[in-house]
């Protein structure tokens, strides 16, 4: 069922940092879940929802992003009227360099679809749901904008978004990274609004010389707007930074929690690469709760840990609560327990790098350990 909404996901947050790992990519194309994007379980809610003209807007180093997405066909988005779009940013003409805080090009591909309502995602959370029960709240509670919220029940970290309301679900008030804050609601980037207010809401943002834009410059208009919340009490893994992105990998590992990330009610897509089934070699004598994609050649002992694509792991190695990403080369004898290694990365033999939880080790895309 198509529904009478676009869909604009926001790449890049400015207060979001995962270390070396989004240093070459965008936040949108951190991989997550082995063979996965975080930007593919956006698109896929969207395109589940009933949405099929999807905007990014890709602010910096969205290289990797573009291509990862393509045409959009892994999403069903390579269409003639509607689609995937990509929104880069305008390069300035006096300085020749990308202008990061203009966001006319947004404007331009809000005003070039004819649906009525704009649902707005950021990446900086990963779950598997449908838009629809968000889009439906925003019509009966007739706020202008209706946004998503989560009960923080965990450990509480910074950078994070506190939202006070009143009985009736208004926004009150919107605090910033406080450090101790009284509410346990978190915003969540993801809302919704009419495409008329959300072009009227930039256009005179930017005749006041403000032309950044973000989901939290949308929270922080409740004072003048009215701003309601929905909130979401299903699986949400936030990723707002690198203790939080290694305990959501961590937290895949959990039966229960990857059965509702990858259900058949909404499956989550992605780009396709035709690589021969993981090998699991008799030299392997522990190979424990592991999550581990096509390509795969794993000869040593594996617990607790995620491989993406084409990871190889030497004879001997012990590799536990770990993040490998594609194309790692594990050698003989080398032991890993927390850490995070980007891309194409190569551990020399007789290696040990031991982590914490809250602080695991990352290796950069390309180094040689």
């Amino acid at each position: 069922m198509l529904i009478d909404a676009m869909g604009l996901i926001l790449a890049d947050n400015e207060r979001i940092r995962l270390g070396k790992i989004d240093e070459p990519r965008s936040l949108a194309a951190v991989p997550f879940a082995g063979r996965h994007r975080i930007i593919d379980f956006t698109l896929s809610n969207m395109v589940n929802s009933g949405i099929r003209r999807v905007g990014i807007v890709a602010l910096t180093r969205y290289k990797s992003l573009m291509d990862h997405t393509g045409t959009g066909s892994w999403w069903d988005l390579d269409r003639i009227r509607q689609g995937l779009f990509m929104i880069p940013p305008y390069v300035n003409m006096t300085t020749r360099r990308p202008d990061r805080t203009d966001s006319q090009s947004i404007i331009d591909y809000v005003e070039s679809g004819h649906q009525e309502y704009v649902i707005i995602s950021g990446c900086e959370f990963v779950a598997s749901m449908s838009y629809l029960p968000l889009l439906d709240a925003h019509l009966v509670n007739g706020a202008d904008i209706t946004m998503l919220c989560i009960r923080d029940k965990g450990k509480y970290s910074i950078p994070a978004v506190t939202i006070d309301v009143d009985d009736g679900g208004r926004v009150t008030d919107v605090l910033v990274d406080h450090p101790s804050p009284k509410s346990d609601l978190r915003a969540v980037s993801l809302l919704v609004l009419k495409r008329d207010l959300l072009l009227e809401i930039l256009q005179d943002r930017m005749a006041r010389g403000y032309s950044d834009f973000s989901a939290l410059d949308l929270f922080r208009l409740y004072d003048t707007l009215t701003v309601r919340t929905l909130i979401h009490d299903d699986l949400l893994l936030r990723i707002t930074n690198i203790a939080q992105y290694f305990s959501a990998s961590m937290a895949l590992l959990d039966d229960e929690n990857r059965h509702k990330l990858f259900s058949e009610e909404h499956p989550i897509y992605t780009k396709v690469k035709n690589r021969a089934p993981c090998l699991v070699t008799p030299e392997s004598l522990t190979l424990r709760n592991v999550l581990a994609s096509d390509g795969c050649m794993i000869r040593g002992n594996v617990e607790n840990s995620v491989l993406s694509r084409g990871v190889v792991i030497g004879r001997g190695a012990q590799v536990r609560n770990s993040v490998l990403f594609q194309d790692v080369q594990i050698s003989e004898g080398v032991t890993l327990d927390h850490v995070i290694i980007d891309k194409n990365v190569v551990i020399k033999m007789g290696v040990r790098l031991l982590g914490q939880d809250d602080y695991p080790i990352v290796i950069e895309k390309n180094a040689i350990v």
